[in-house]
């Protein structure tokens, strides 16, 4: 790995980036990018103020190019995690787009406005560009924090070689060369929308088409015309597949995706059925973790069954341990244990935190704190995070993930999510938290004769919850601590 975007050293016409009706071309990119890393070259850090746009996207691939390790801040973050981090990370400047308001702790910061127009360089087709010289495999790319659920949140030092490793592997899962052009409308300051949805497509000198906001109308637009590949999370996924069956453009633009890649959590079964149902396309899942990038992911040749994350990545290792530490060498599709992973896709520490950076690690496997279960195949099925999702009830072992999928294809459901509280008799108990999908819920004794018929009695839930909606993150994922809360 010398070069991080090899697509940038020939100044193409072809486009690189396009943010609704603003784009750049390879050649634009590569003048805008080089012209603002010459600019930040002698920064420690640099804090970038990381908007759904084309100035985020130009921001850190100048950031990349100098070798300076970017900071992506959530345009949402609130006061005293957003001084957590600057703190933490100690950027010495700010990246954003012109009219961006900053809060105190980065307005405080010295501040570079990002004008991708306005390089001065023509495109010059065909022509080399001369970039700056790209650091080694190890230097540190980007610092991503982590969501803080557990404490404050951590910055993960993700370095170049990491990136490189993920992308290229992906490259062989999924068949994807520069004739893809790629459609999503996730958020930049996480590892899904910018690692993979953007830096993905640029080292394979492809195109990516940011939807700026997500919408089943920009979806069904962009896969109707120019775009291959979807990627999208689960809340995403849900409404695609609760408009597919009414709305034949949609369908027809989803049918005719060359692939469809849910995730940053599990997609319930239920809406990979009705995908596939109204448009004959699949959706596939990968696995993946802000300290791991990605480890496993469902192959575009592979016609496995739905609801899987697929095989470990070329050159990632996987294996799963039981709470004592045990391997696991169990592939029945049933036994569960917490995935540990190694390889060149992993994160280097965390930011200033060699105690947390140590326990993360058993040797040199990375203890990831997800529980799955393995089949004959080797492809990974995770049933929840170990801390949320692992219940102990009654002397088994119950993974929360099949029980919401369970409960997910009663009619009477539209959201469901399922964790565990302290029983006397049973350890813990089964608790659900529904979203009934009309005025008319089914009862708790329907809820759980369902899942106990689906699954298995000791399966089904004890209490129910109903709720109006359940508490999400930026990413679409349940905040199970929330629900308790």
């Amino acid at each position: 790995m010398n070069e991080l975007f090899p697509a940038l050293r020939t100044a193409s016409s072809r486009t690189a980036l396009r943010f609704q009706d603003r784009a750049l071309t390879y050649g634009q990119l590569a003048a805008a990018a080089g012209a603002l890393a010459e600019r930040i070259g002698a920064e420690r850090r640099v804090a970038v103020w990381a908007t759904p746009t084309l100035e985020t996207s130009v921001a850190v691939v100048a950031a990349l190019l100098a070798g300076v390790p970017a900071v992506p801040v959530n345009p949402k973050i609130g006061e005293s995690e957003l001084a957590h981090i600057v703190s933490d990370s100690t950027p010495t400047l700010v990246l954003a787009e012109p009219d961006a308001e900053l809060p105190g702790a980065l307005a405080a910061l010295p501040r570079i406005d990002v004008a991708p127009y306005e390089s001065g360089a023509s495109e010059g087709v065909g022509s080399e560009v001369v970039l700056p010289p790209e650091p080694g495999a190890e230097a540190p790319a980007v610092i991503v924090y982590t969501s803080g659920t557990t404490g404050r949140p951590k910055g993960v030092v993700i370095p170049r070689r990491a990136i490189a490793a993920t992308l290229d592997a992906l490259e062989d899962a999924w068949q994807w060369t520069a004739d893809d052009v790629l459609v999503h409308g996730l958020p930049l300051f996480h590892v899904h929308g910018l690692i993979l949805g953007i830096l993905g497509p640029l080292r394979r000198g492809g195109t990516v088409h940011h939807l700026g906001r997500f919408s089943t109308e920009g979806v069904a637009r962009e896969l109707g015309g120019p775009g291959t590949m979807l990627f999208g999370v689960p809340t995403m996924y849900h409404r695609l597949a609760a408009e597919a069956g009414e709305n034949p453009a949609l369908a027809k633009a989803l049918g005719g995706a060359r692939l469809l890649v849910s995730g940053s959590a599990a997609l319930p079964l239920t809406d990979h059925q009705k995908i596939k149902a109204a448009t004959g396309a699949r959706v596939v899942e990968r696995y993946g973790m802000t300290e791991t990038l990605m480890n496993t992911a469902v192959r575009a040749d592979d016609t496995s069954a739905p609801g899987t994350v697929g095989v470990p990545l070329p050159g990632v290792q996987a294996r799963l341990v039981d709470e004592s530490g045990k391997v696991l060498e169990a592939s029945d599709g049933e036994t569960v244990g917490e995935i540990q992973v190694r390889g060149p896709n992993l994160f280097v520490e965390y930011l200033n935190r060699p105690d947390a950076t140590a326990e993360a690690f058993d040797g040199g496997w990375f203890r990831t704190g997800d529980m799955a279960t393995r089949d004959a195949a080797g492809r990974y099925r995770i049933v929840g995070r170990k801390a949320t999702d692992l219940i102990k009830s009654g002397g088994y072992k119950i993974g929360a993930g099949e029980i919401e999928n369970a409960l997910l294809e009663h009619p009477g459901v539209a959201e469901a999510a399922v964790t565990g509280e302290p029983d006397e008799d049973l350890g813990e108990r089964i608790v659900a938290w529904i979203v009934p999908a009309s005025d008319d819920r089914p009862t708790p004794t329907e809820l759980a004769d369902h899942v106990a018929a689906q699954l298995a009695p000791h399966k089904r839930p004890r209490v129910v919850h109903y709720l109006d909606a359940l508490p999400r993150n930026d990413m679409g994922k349940i905040l199970k601590r929330g629900l308790h809360a």
